[in-house]
This record gives structure tokens, sequence and C-alpha cells, in this order.
């Protein structure tokens, strides 16, 4: 029990830390950390996410800098933003949190960065929802590495969201089975200025703002869409 209350206790001081992180300037430059993240993985071939998975790919999510603690047991914040595949492109950005205990998340450093991919339309409808954990809400699996690589079928017949972890260069498939994504509504009404639901920005119905969002949607569609 005491383990479980210190577990609780560290995320939720993370959570009230990061509830000041909410101001325009600073979701900027999570997109744009985002955008890199993402660029600096696909830009290498022999650790980049394989081409049969950004095909399809339906949503793309990414996490960076993941904040890691430890106390008898560890527990994860973080907080990113997620882009999904629309009948015109890659949807403007929509912002969310993951949390939970980081059983699974010690691979060095006090930093981590996040990539969660959606693979089929299921996997796309958890991130609509307002609540997702990981491995009981969306099926989730480690995801293989290497663009060429000859990805296992098992993604197709059962994961709806494979992930990968990347800390001080090493970039693996991981498992978050666990943790759980949410909305960040505050993060949301403070970029678009207004309440604006998941759904209509996931679904293509919100304009992809000029700036960081613009260069972090074209930054998925160079890696997501085409051929490298």
């Amino acid at each position: 029990m005491r383990k479980i209350l210190a577990t609780v206790c560290m995320v939720a001081a993370m959570t009230a830390c990061a509830s000041a992180d909410s101001d325009k300037a600073k979701l900027d430059g999570r997109l744009t950390a985002a955008a890199e993240v993402i660029d600096s993985i696909m830009k290498v071939p022999d650790q980049a996410i394989p081409d049969k998975i950004t095909k399809s790919a339906t949503c793309v999510m990414v996490v960076p800098g993941l904040k890691k603690a430890a106390f008898v047991v560890g527990a994860t914040y973080g907080q990113g933003v997620v882009t999904c595949r629309t009948g015109h492109g890659w949807s403007a950005p929509a912002f969310v949190r993951i949390s939970g205990a980081s059983f699974g998340l010690q691979l060095g450093g006090q930093s981590t960065d996040l990539v969660l991919v959606a693979v089929n339309d299921k996997g796309m409808q958890d991130l609509l929802k307002n609540k997702v954990k990981l491995g009981a809400d969306a099926a989730a699996a480690a995801g293989p590495v290497g663009r060429n690589t000859q990805a296992s079928t098992d993604w197709k017949m059962g994961a709806e969201l494979l992930t990968w972890s990347r800390s001080r260069g090493l970039f693996a498939g991981i498992d978050l089975n666990g943790d759980v994504v949410d909305q960040n509504g505050d993060d949301t009404r403070t970029f678009y200025g207004a309440d604006t639901p998941f759904e209509s920005i996931l679904h293509g119905a919100t304009p992809v703002p000029a700036g960081a969002a613009a260069r972090f949607s074209s930054t998925v569609h160079r890696y997501f869409d085409s051929v490298q």
C-alpha cells in the first residue's frame, strides 16, 4: 500500500508542476520538440520505424522528454501531441498527457522520448476517447525497429498501438501497458483559444495552425506518407 501511495503522490506532484507549462510559447516548443524527435529517429534507417508501419499508421503521438522518478517503484509523467490521418492529410495537433507506474521505462538517463503509433481504425478511435489505459482500452505492443525491417505480422493481428522509447540515443520498442493517455484540455484551450473538441481536431475539422503546428504536421507527412 505504501508503494502505491508513493507512486500516486509522485504522479500528482509531477502533474502539478506541469500545470504551469501551458502558455502558447511552451506549447509551440513542445510541437517543435516532437517534430525533432520524429526527424532524428526516422533519418537513421536502422533505428527508424519500419516503412510497413508508417504506411499503415492512422495516428502518431509523440511525448518528448517524459519525466521519470523512482522511489521504491517508479512514476512517469509526460506531455505530448497527437495527429491523425484524415481524408486530406494529417490533422492539426491535439495535446495529451501520459502517466503511470514506470516498471518498464528504465533505459537510463533523466529524459525519455516516447512515440506511439496507432496502426488501425480501432487504435485511432481509442485515441479519440477522453482517457485510454494502454493494454486495457487499447491493445499496445512494443514496436519493431529498422526502416527496412520485415516487421512481424503480429502487430496487424492484435496490437492497436505500437510503442517506442528513445533514451541516450537508443530507440527501441517498449511495453507501456498500464499507463494512461488522456486529453489535455487546458493546453488545447490555450493553443486554439477556445474549447475545441478532441474529435474535431483529430478528424481534420480544425485547420492546422501556421508555425510549429504546421512544421510538426509536415514532419509527420514527410515520414509517414512518402517512401524514404
